[in-house]
């Protein structure tokens, strides 16, 4: 049966997203009030971009989580964390891929994260320690984020009808999780981020950022999907990105932006673009 929300289906809704994005091209928010989408109908329209994704040959590689950060909630009018799905094309090693042309984002953003791998599925009932057992490795890596809305006017109804506003995702280096399990869950609430474009310092964060800490990030996800009737809980082998260390910056050709991290054991990440 047809969703519909104002003048639009659901599944219109979703056809627009995906041509959107596969074009580079904006489009007006559905927030308005011609349309009047709210939160549970933006989360329908995820299982329709996943279909989608699929139907054109992308296997699904994980999730990525969005507005963890809350220093971005009063800048975006936003007030919870969203998710969106990552793909094996836009999924990528960022030591394989360190320089990205903004051509191929709408209005694009940096945001230095840091990056779990699943070996188990983690469950709503889990405390930190358990959740870090379900946890394969850890990376520190770059989402680039971006705005099929002109000028990143949205709610966050919007955000999430556009995939979360995902771009691509960059792993760095991965480092086992498991054998420094209690000293990374300590690192990850405590380690400074600052991220610096052309060697100049731009913007300073850390764990603490991310709702306290990305493992809290992570337990958030996990809860917000188990009440989710429409969308698939977390699975073993997901790569899950916990959400932005500092506010997310706009790119533009010719820059480059390196994180550098104190107080866990990771390594500075750079990322440079081009036209």
């Amino acid at each position: 049966m047809t969703e519909r929300t104002g003048q639009l289906s659901l599944e219109s809704i979703a056809a627009k997203v995906v041509t959107s994005l596969a074009d580079h091209e904006q489009i007006p928010a559905f927030s308005s009030p011609r349309f009047s989408i709210g939160l549970s109908d933006a989360y329908r329209v995820t299982p329709m971009l996943r279909a989608a994704f699929e139907a054109r040959g992308e296997r699904v590689t994980g999730r990525k989580i969005g507005f963890t950060n809350r220093d971005m909630w009063k800048v975006h009018g936003v007030d919870a964390p969203i998710w969106g799905y990552c793909t094996d094309r836009t999924t990528y090693e960022l030591a394989d891929n360190s320089v990205q042309s903004v051509r191929d984002f709408a209005e694009p953003r940096i945001e230095p994260e840091i990056i779990f791998g699943l070996k188990e599925a983690p469950q709503s009932s889990m405390d930190q320690s358990a959740l870090g057992d379900c946890i394969d490795w850890i990376s520190l890596g770059y989402e680039v984020v971006q705005s099929i809305y002109p000028g990143w006017k949205f709610a966050a109804s919007d955000t999430v009808v556009a995939n979360a506003l995902h771009g691509t995702l960059l792993v760095g280096t991965k480092h086992p999780f498991a054998p420094r399990k209690a000293t990374w869950q300590r690192e990850l609430a405590t380690f400074r981020a600052d991220l610096y474009c052309n060697g100049g310092l731009s913007q300073t964060g850390g764990g603490a950022c991310v709702l306290g800490s990305p493992l809290i990030a992570l337990q958030r996800l996990v809860t917000l999907l188990s009440r989710d009737p429409n969308n698939p809980p977390l699975q073993a082998g997901e790569i899950i990105s916990t959400g932005t260390l500092t506010l997310a910056m706009p790119v533009s050709a010719g820059q480059t932006w390196t994180t550098v991290v104190n107080g866990i054991a990771l390594e500075d990440i750079t990322l440079s673009f081009e036209p």
